[in-house]
């Protein structure tokens, strides 16, 4: 099962990003851009994936978009809990390159 530690873990080791604080959370960015938010008061994370992989990509138990807005521009929230490793290492990657500048998706 996957923890907070393994997601913080997991975005740090993306090319150029950082930790920043966003409200009463952390998140990750690169690029001044975030592409992982960890909710510190439940076990789920939020990823800004591109609209059309979060449609693709939304299962309705681990993988929701956020309501309203927000989720029409591709934040998608993610249980990490009930999510295997490589799965959550995969959409992890598509959030970074959402926000990631071109040269680094080389």
């Amino acid at each position: 099962m996957l923890t907070r530690e393994d997601i913080r873990k997991a975005a740090l080791a993306m090319p150029e990003a950082y930790e920043a604080a966003h409200f009463e959370t952390s998140s990750f960015r690169v690029n001044k851009k975030i592409f992982c938010v960890i909710h510190e008061d439940r076990p789920r994370a939020v990823l800004k994936l591109d609209p059309e992989d979060q449609h693709n990509l939304a299962d309705g138990d681990a993988i929701q978009p956020v309501e309203g807005s927000w989720g029409r521009r591709g934040w998608t929230y993610l249980y990490y809990e009930r999510l295997a490793r490589d799965r959550f290492d995969q959409l992890l990657r598509l959030a970074w390159a959402t926000v990631a500048p071109k040269r680094l998706l080389k």
